[in-house]
């Protein structure tokens, strides 16, 4: 177990460093690539104290594209490059993204020297697409929605297949149904559990292409662990067999299923919708000094709608995939917030009588 102070940390792998486990310092990964994996696990103490189990939070913002989906990216592009379908400067890789992935990827091909073409929608945030330009890729923007099911991943898929058949040396990741995807997040599932001795029993998973809930269940079947495997998704996501419908927040849920979803990866799973994503991350803000992404706030929903299914004593994760700071202009905005859900600020602040009792000064 760990500490049982408030804020504890212990580093994830057995020393603490890049290279402990997995993805994180493997041979031939050098410079800022060598310190992807090995993210931190805290304890979340202060997020609702009267729980009787102890929450823990994989901090993959810790990354240095600033989420979980630096693992995938290196670890699908690097194999590219070892078994030569991607060549620097030669090679040219395109991907489609709501964010994350093509930052991951941004990163490792300004890095590699590749050229990078990343197709996201209108819903991806504006910062993750400066930051990706940034980055040296250059980013096409879909605007039409998909008509059968009037969402945008669709069109997406369309104009990667589209671009490979135009471009000599056209190197596609898909993400959604690459194998090395998931194969990045067993090394994260063996991060939290060399950090927690004292077992897990209950994992909380976000989904979009299902690379990380696969990983980790993978690895919970493997080891054979008595562990809960909880996918957390959208409300109006397609994944678990559910009508797509209208969706905010970017990050988690699809419109058609990942080619990488397989039946019985998750024991339960949790439904989301976007206003519980945005009380769940300010929440998380005020009560922890968290400031996480949209997909966070769904898993403190969905751990919050579980509390009283969970049992005195039990040891519980959260894989938080990513950092706040490019939500700043939605979920962080409070005009935002307003115009599309009303006033609803009363559902995250805390009354002086529950911050009292929390131990927490009020803001």
């Amino acid at each position: 177990m760990l500490p049982s102070d408030t804020g504890s940390v212990r580093p994830a792998g057995a020393t603490g460093t890049a290279g402990a486990t997995g993805t994180a310092g493997a041979p031939g990964t050098a410079g800022v690539l060598g310190t992807i994996g090995a993210t931190p696990l805290v304890e979340l103490a202060r997020l609702d104290p009267s729980r009787p189990f102890r929450t823990y939070a994989k901090l993959e913002a810790h990354n240095p594209g600033g989420s979980m989906k630096d693992r995938s990216a290196l670890e699908m592009l690097r194999e590219g490059i070892r078994d030569g379908r991607i060549v620097p400067g030669r090679s040219v890789v395109v991907e489609s993204s709501s964010g994350n992935l093509g930052i991951g990827l941004a990163q490792v091909c300004a890095y590699y020297g590749i050229r990078f073409i990343c197709v996201v929608d209108p819903r991806t945030n504006r910062q993750n697409v400066a930051i990706m330009r940034a980055l040296g890729a250059e980013v096409e923007v879909v605007s039409e929605t998909d008509p059968a099911t009037g969402e945008y991943l669709p069109v997406r898929i369309r104009r990667i297949r589209e671009l490979t058949s135009l471009i000599r040396h056209a190197y596609w990741p898909d993400q959604y149904s690459n194998p090395l995807n998931p194969r990045a997040h067993q090394n994260t599932m063996g991060e939290i559990v060399e950090s927690l001795p004292g077992g897990l029993d209950y994992l909380f998973c976000a989904t979009s292409s299902c690379g990380t809930l696969r990983g980790c269940a993978e690895y919970v079947r493997e080891h054979r662990l008595p562990v809960t495997v909880v996918a957390v998704d959208a409300e109006g996501s397609a994944i678990f067999g559910n009508p797509p419908g209208p969706r905010l927040i970017p990050g988690h849920g699809a419109a058609v299923r990942p080619g990488l979803y397989r039946d019985g990866l998750a024991d339960r799973v949790v439904h989301v919708a976007d206003l519980d994503c945005v009380v769940g991350c300010r929440r998380l803000a005020s009560r922890e000094a968290i400031l996480a992404g949209g997909s966070t706030g769904a898993l403190i929903a969905a751990l919050a709608a579980m509390s009283e299914q969970i049992p005195a004593g039990a040891n519980v994760a959260l894989i938080l995939p990513d950092r706040g700071e490019r939500y700043l202009d939605t979920i962080y905005n409070d005009d935002w917030v307003t115009r599309h859900f009303g006033d609803v600020s009363h559902l995250w602040k805390e009354k002086k009588s529950e911050m009292s009792e929390m131990g927490v000064a009020p803001c």
